[in-house]
């Protein structure tokens, strides 16, 4: 079964802490909004530690960086090559 996602402006969200926090231990989410725009969300705990687990890649971009040598021309012109025969 899917999680109901519900939205909440921030002074209802306020006033219904207790509510929310009892939702989100039956599995349900909550976006809460500032004046129609989101800024946050109460979710489950199971699903946070879901998301803390999946790291985003970015941090990754360029690790890469000089792993083809000094200058990637060769070896890449070397390997079209190879797939060129």
């Amino acid at each position: 079964m899917a999680d109901l996602v519900v939205r909440k402006g921030a002074e209802e969200a306020r006033n219904q802490l207790p509510d929310l926090l009892e939702a989100a231990e039956k599995g349900r989410s909550t976006i809460i909004t500032r004046h129609g725009r989101p800024v946050a969300a109460l979710v489950p705990i199971e699903a946070y530690g879901a998301s803390i687990r999946q790291q985003p890649l970015m941090p990754v971009a360029g690790s890469g960086r000089g792993l083809w040598g000094r200058n990637s021309t060769r070896p890449l012109q070397k390997l079209r090559d190879e797939w060129s025969r």
